[in-house]
């Protein structure tokens, strides 16, 4: 790789991860609606709220606000041991999931892209997931799967009732709907999300009146859960790769630029808590990429959506040309704590908007 291109490359990572000017909501901002994900006080609040059924909790993960409601279970299960980060449980590093599971679903990308059924659509079933949907695909296994990996880690505790996740219309085959089968079909992604949830566990250490958390490190808790979230992702896109021909050919491109992407924020251990989820989210798309979207001029994005675009496409290319030896590289200066700490810096804006013109996007 030469060495113009090595720098240039990953000025570009650099630059695609850091929303400059985005403004981060504080403590005080939390009342505001947007800063949660759609329609989250609709949510189930605890396993207790879903359907009981022959001695089954029974869950709809192809209904929006039911798996949401996971999401909201396993943040409301996990929020003492992220109390000293923050009040409200703003410092859980779990809010970058349903976080952008809510992007998702505002933007549309949840609805049926093929336009064969109304799910997800607003003459139809609102609320409802498509399984012909790329996006929510992907997503099954970044909300059923790590909330299957806490029930066996015992994050709930002893459950007096099994769960049971129910199956979609079409390929049945391609998700797992129970800790057993989960266990049977990915047990080494049950087994990295289990390890991340066990870690929190470990860390509380009870005497009689209380307990404490003095050995919890957020830099620990962050490498297990971005091992097990690249790793969902890695199973996920090959298993719906096929899903992308129901997608136009901007949005599809872009699907593969941010599962890219992923892998370069994973290496910093970047804190997905969430106001940097937040301040992050303001440089995604606000709706889906569509025929005759040519960047870096899409008239009703912003400047910065537009560049950061381009600047993710440029990341996925020239991590493709090196033969992913560019994300080696990247996870290579990202390995000590220095490293992380100053890439997760560069992600929370210290490269300014001209760095975007420096690099050329």
């Amino acid at each position: 790789m030469q060495p113009y291109l090595s720098i240039h490359a990953l000025l570009i990572v650099t630059v695609a991860l850091s929303p400059a000017t985005a403004t981060a909501p504080s403590e005080k901002d939390t009342t505001r609606e947007d800063v949660y994900p759609p329609l989250w006080d609709l949510a189930p609040e605890n396993l207790l709220d879903f359907l009981v059924k022959d001695k089954k909790i029974v869950i709809n993960a192809w209904n929006y606000r039911e798996r949401l409601g996971v999401y909201k279970s396993l943040l409301n299960s996990s929020a003492k041991y992220f109390t000293t980060f923050g009040s409200q449980n703003l410092g859980n590093i779990l809010w970058g999931l349903p976080l952008q599971h809510g992007w998702q679903f505002h933007t549309g990308r949840l609805a049926d892209p093929s336009s064969v059924t109304s799910c997800g659509y607003e003459d139809g079933d609102q609320l409802c997931i498509s399984v012909r949907s790329w996006w929510s695909c992907m997503n099954y296994y970044l909300s059923v799967i790590p909330f299957l990996g806490a029930v066996e880690a015992g994050l709930f505790g002893q459950l007096q009732y099994e769960i049971e996740m129910l199956p979609p219309e079409e390929r049945r085959a391609d998700f797992c709907y129970s800790v057993a089968d989960c266990w049977s079909q990915f047990p080494k992604l049950m087994d990295e999300w289990k390890d991340y949830f066990e870690y929190l566990l470990s860390t509380e250490h009870k005497t009689e009146n209380s307990a404490t958390f003095s050995s919890f490190k957020l830099d620990d808790a962050l490498r297990l859960m971005w091992k097990a979230h690249v790793t969902s992702i890695a199973y996920a896109l090959p298993k719906f790769q096929d899903s992308l021909k129901y997608l136009p050919a901007p949005e599809a491109n872009f699907g593969e630029d941010w599962a890219n992407a992923v892998d370069f924020i994973a290496a910093t251990h970047f804190s997905t808590d969430l106001q940097n989820t937040n301040n992050f989210q303001v440089f995604l798309p606000q709706r889906m990429l569509v025929e005759g979207d040519v960047l870096p001029s899409i008239s009703d994005f912003s400047p910065e959506q537009n560049k950061v675009l381009v600047s993710l496409r440029a990341l996925h290319k020239a991590n493709q040309l090196t033969g992913g030896l560019l994300l080696k590289v990247w996870q290579k200066a990202m390995s000590t704590e220095a490293g992380r700490k100053m890439g997760q810096k560069l992600i929370e804006g210290l490269i300014s908007s001209q760095m975007l013109d420096l690099v050329g996007v």
